[in-house]
């Protein structure tokens, strides 16, 4: 099994209310996320407490730059976002390192699995 883990509070809400359908991770994370993989989505602290929010199938998992992503990629991230920049300041307040539009990223689409 595969988690998505997600700071809540920075995600916690648009989770629970399915406003938020893809996750952009900063590197190549295609060895690691398949499409058709089943994970759960968490929120929580890195080493710490995590809640399980749902079960998620992975539709689609795309490894690219960050100036290849769509503005459905973006808005998918988050429904706030309008464009690349706010994909890299948002990366780089998670990762604490400055991200470019040369990075390479993955996005992974995701949806709810009701149980």
């Amino acid at each position: 099994m595969f988690a998505l883990n997600f700071y809540s509070d920075l995600y916690g809400d648009v989770l629970k209310n399915n406003r938020k359908t893809v996750t952009i991770r900063l590197g190549d994370k295609g060895d690691k996320y398949r499409a058709g993989q089943i994970a759960w989505i968490t929120v929580g602290p890195r080493f710490a407490r995590r809640q399980k929010l749902y079960s998620a199938i992975l539709d689609r998992v795309e490894v690219k730059k960050v100036s290849e992503l769509s503005p459905r990629d973006i808005e998918r991230e988050n429904p706030e976002f309008r464009s690349q920049d706010d994909v890299i300041d948002m990366l780089s307040r998670i990762y604490g390192d400055l991200i470019t539009p040369n990075h390479t990223v993955t996005v992974i689409y995701f949806s709810r699995v009701d149980e």
